[in-house]
């Protein structure tokens, strides 16, 4: 497995979910003399993802964990030693075998932050040999988890604030691991809750579900419910034959409905009275079985009516194929009709759930102004990202000894930012993002009101700006090993996104062609960068 347990019991990634490489370059530092020279690296991305303008940081948490648990353990170092040439010198594994992140500071945006390309989501400093080894496990963490929660904030931002999302991706997940992140950090990205138990046990996340259309087919009607009788809600009162009660609603349903009482599914219904037996005040009806119209609306009625006269509520009803917004607005007339014949106020506003491969498009649809649809689970198309399966992270080295590293490369775009950075998140006088700003460290912060010349990245000439308001964006999380500051819970980053997604412009939020939003950087950096991208890396 390529997760063990940390000290407090919860799962954590291990040392050697790595690429062979860094071991290699591990090993050419410590030959070289240069394993415990002070070195950061800075992780970020270089493309919003998705054609949007934004992106949201995720998996700050599992980091943290990561680091703090770090030790390669005998069976590692015997497995590197089988894998690295067989003349290696012992000492370089005992060097292996002491190293922990006590001399690792991690800066980073906080979990649920906005993100921006070439803004560092990570700086990691510490022993070069050690903070090498970090990369790929702090990429994989960090790239889907973020990939995942910016998904699930485009999903939300089409279904608008009062559509309830549900995540039901991880039968369609890429490996456990993979539907486990997706139901974790979609739920950060505005997301309700998840159909992941683990999920909900582990990390908190709200977990919903209800049946499958298995549950209804396995019922013929012949079924004999081994205790039929049902106590009032209120617990005062006889209890009722709930299937004797079903079936008498039934006649008044199909009368109703215009139906013949044979026409609905007696398995179909001999289900929902095990379910609503079962779960009596968290009834739901999966319609689609046999025949919405025909066959699960009639049998849902019957028995949500039923358990109405006991005074339960059904909690919904679930389609998961054909038109999904037409059958909604059917459904919820005959709610309305039936309610209002029987007397019955609550059915009118029974929710409506939908399933069924919903991508953007389809839930645009669903999300549409008179759309009756309440609920929508969506599975394939938050966890696997369809639209783009990698965020494209990197994590590249800034500087060594205190000296600014600068990769330049025969592609521009691959070219990195040298030194140690500070960056600073610029607001209008209307609270909106205005800039990001990368800055040298050794630089002081730009302060609100002060007019500023700084270099937008990709273009060709300077430009002025006067923050409103001016915000530092990396937060010390680690200092040398140490907690410095307390993580937030999953709610409180979840919260968080949907606070910074407030703050940015609508022009910048749009899904198709967006604004692009800017980073600059400052006059000293872009010297910087000018003067090692004409005479090569110090």
């Amino acid at each position: 497995m390529e997760m063990e347990l940390d000290g407090e019991g919860r799962m954590v990634v291990r040392p050697l979910l790595t690429d062979l490489y860094q071991a290699t370059m591990a090993l050419g530092y410590w030959r070289a003399g240069r394993a415990c020279e002070a070195a950061e690296f800075e992780l970020f991305f270089r493309h919003c993802p998705f054609g949007g303008s934004f992106a949201l940081t995720a998996g700050l948490q599992d980091c943290v964990r990561f680091l703090r648990a770090f030790r390669l353990r005998d069976a590692d170092l015997q497995f590197l030693a089988s894998v690295l040439p067989p003349d290696t010198d012992p000492a370089f594994f005992e060097h292996l075998r002491a190293l922990d992140c006590s001399g690792v500071t991690v800066r980073a945006l906080p979990e649920g932050s906005l993100a921006f390309p070439g803004v560092p989501l990570l700086q990691v400093s510490g022993p070069l040999l050690l903070v090498q080894l970090l990369e790929t496990p702090l990429l994989c963490l960090v790239s889907y988890a973020s990939l995942v929660a910016t998904n699930a904030a485009r999903l939300r931002l089409i279904a608008g604030p009062d559509k309830k999302l549900l995540e039901m991706g991880l039968r369609r997940a890429q490996g456990p691991d993979g539907g486990f992140t997706a139901s974790i950090y979609s739920y950060l990205g505005g997301f309700n809750s998840s159909s992941n138990t683990l999920a909900g046990q582990l990390r908190g996340v709200p977990v919903a579900g209800t049946l499958a259309h298995s549950f209804v087919t396995s019922f013929s009607g012949s079924e004999v419910p081994p205790d039929p009788m049902l106590a009032p809600a209120s617990s005062e009162g006889p209890t009722v034959d709930l299937p004797a009660s079903v079936n008498l609603w039934l006649k008044r349903v199909c009368m109703s409905l215009g139906l013949e009482e044979q026409e609905p599914h007696p398995g179909e219904r001999a289900a929902f009275v095990a379910y609503a037996l079962a779960f009596p005040r968290a009834f739901q009806g999966l319609l689609d079985s046999y025949s919405v119209r025909r066959s699960g609306l009639p049998n849902f009625l019957a028995v949500a009516l039923a358990l109405g006269e006991l005074g339960y509520r059904a909690v919904g009803v679930r389609l998961d194929s054909g038109d999904l917004l037409q059958q909604a607005k059917e459904i919820r007339g005959i709610f309305r009709t039936v309610g209002a014949q029987f007397q019955v106020p609550w059915l009118e506003s029974v929710p409506i759930a939908v399933s069924n491969n919903i991508d953007e498009k389809e839930l645009a649809r669903l999300a549409q102004k008179g759309s009756e649809v309440n609920v929508i689970g969506i599975g394939t198309n938050v966890v696997t990202c369809p639209k783009q399966p990698s965020l494209g992270c990197v994590y590249k080295l800034v500087s060594v000894g205190g000296q600014p590293r600068i990769k330049l490369t025969e592609d521009p775009e691959k070219q990195t930012l040298p030194g140690s950075k500070a960056a600073f998140r610029f607001l209008d006088p209307d609270g909106f993002l205005l800039l990001d700003l990368l800055q040298l460290a050794e630089e002081p912060p730009p302060k609100a009101g002060q007019e500023l010349r700084v270099w937008p990245r990709g273009a060709q000439e300077p430009r002025t700006v006067k923050p409103a308001q001016v915000e530092p964006l990396l937060r010390l999380y680690l200092q040398q090993g140490q907690l410095y500051e307390t993580l937030p819970s999953l709610d409180e980053s979840r919260s968080f996104a949907q606070q910074s997604l407030s703050r940015l412009r609508p022009a910048h939020k749009q899904l198709q062609s967006p604004a692009v939003y800017p980073v600059a950087l400052s006059e000293k950096l872009w010297a910087l960068v000018d003067s090692l991208s004409a005479r090569g890396p110090l």
